[in-house]
């Protein structure tokens, strides 16, 4: 198959969309298809298959903080939307944003078959504008994602059952939805790593996520505040974000200064297997591929209870779950788990096998075959529709039917 991938964000693979882009594209290249790619990055243009549109501006004070999130915004163009789907058989979006948006309008008119994923909850767009707590504007923005693309799409990818739960019951509809996590990739596994020096003494607690509201690291910093460990907690937020100046501000009376850092791959992969506890604060989270890469290297995991997060599911028991926004809380857990190494080593065994069920290859081998799916039964759905349609008209001695809607 001709497979195009249409991805309003893709660049360094440190944010999970872009991780979960490269995944599938990297798979269904493997698997024999010619996969292209429809997207912003601008470093990817004149590779082969790659499809690349303007980047959008919003004006200084708005790109500046689109680029302390660490992405870019596609700005359509019709004309290379148009070169990306000439003669393909499928179209995959990655996002419901102006480029997804544009490309299932045009696969829509050329009659080629469409799957979506869902990386993207309202809160982490409400979240930006301080109404993440306003639940109508929240689900005014999935109401409006499925009338402009989801439904279109004759599959849609979910990385969990919580947010097709979520999603389903905010736009009132049942979905044609595929539970598929998005996996964790080979190169990202558990191995003997040893501390960087100036770490040796310290308990390392690594946070890996955008600097944003809804990700709660804020908590995080409080909780250390108030453990009884704090003198010995070295703190190590990986990622980057708008919150970034806050939250040094915030950490400023923390004994042991924190480490804000967006890491490469090969780094993370290293501060993953050699800290001592991961903490996901999030409070709104559709999967949490950081969470699940913690658990692929076997780490103590805690994360929060909130309703509007996936990761709470990955938890082995309560042990490792505390109350949504609550610093004093979370400082009882961390305090937990610090003073019970024994149990720790028991519980980070539990986790290190629970990973299995997040096996990248056998994740992208159910993203294949959903595509499969979505495009034999598109087909076979337009053709019998086309057939009956034929079939009316030569009865009838008249056309009735408008094959697009």
């Amino acid at each position: 198959m001709t497979v195009t991938v249409v991805c309003d964000v893709l660049g360094e693979e440190n944010n999970g969309t872009s991780v979960a882009s490269y995944n599938l594209i990297r798979y269904l290249k493997k698997q024999g298809h010619t996969v292209r790619v429809l997207c912003a990055d601008q470093s990817k243009s004149g590779e082969e298959n790659f499809f690349v549109v303007p980047n959008r501006s919003f004006g200084k004070f708005i790109d500046s903080i689109v680029r302390r999130v660490g992405v870019s915004l596609a700005k359509p163009d019709k004309e290379v939307i148009e070169r990306a789907l000439n003669g393909c058989d499928h179209v995959h979006v990655m996002m419901p944003l102006f480029l997804g948006t544009a490309a299932v309008e045009i696969a829509r008119e050329r009659d080629i078959s469409i799957t979506a994923g869902f990386h993207m909850q309202a809160e982490n767009f409400t979240a930006h504008i301080k109404l993440s707590k306003v639940g109508f504007v929240n689900n005014l923005v999935y109401r409006y994602i499925y009338k402009r693309v989801y439904r279109y799409a004759d599959g849609i990818h979910y990385p969990t059952e919580f947010i097709k739960d979520v999603f389903e019951s905010r736009i009132g509809v049942s979905t044609d939805g595929y539970v598929i996590s998005n996996g964790v990739n080979s190169c990202v596994k558990r191995r003997k790593t040893e501390k960087p020096e100036e770490f040796k003494d310290k308990i390392v607690i690594l946070s890996t996520g955008r600097y944003s509201g809804e990700k709660s690291q804020d908590t995080l910093i409080k909780a250390v505040k108030r453990s009884k460990h704090r003198d010995a907690i070295q703190l190590i937020f990986a990622g980057q974000g708008t919150k970034e100046k806050q939250y040094k501000r915030l950490s400023k009376s923390l004994p042991v200064k924190p480490v804000f850092k967006l890491f490469e791959r090969s780094e993370i992969n290293n501060v993953l297997n050699y800290c001592d506890l991961y903490v996901h604060p999030a409070v709104a989270e559709l999967e949490g591929i950081a969470c699940l890469e913690s658990i692929a290297c076997g780490k103590l995991t805690i994360v929060s209870d909130s309703e509007k997060s996936a990761t709470k599911n990955f938890a082995i028991d309560g042990k490792c779950i505390f109350r949504r926004r609550s610093a004093k809380d979370l400082a009882r857990v961390i305090d937990y788990w610090i003073d019970r190494p024994t149990e720790r080593a028991e519980y980070e065994e539990k986790y290190f096998n629970s990973a299995v069920a997040f096996d990248s290859d056998e994740c992208m081998r159910k993203m294949e075959e959903m595509i499969k799916t979505a495009n034999a039964g598109h087909s076979f759905k337009y053709s019998a529709f086309r057939a009956e349609a034929e079939a009316y008209a030569e009865n009838a001695h008249t056309v009735a039917y408008s094959f697009r809607e």
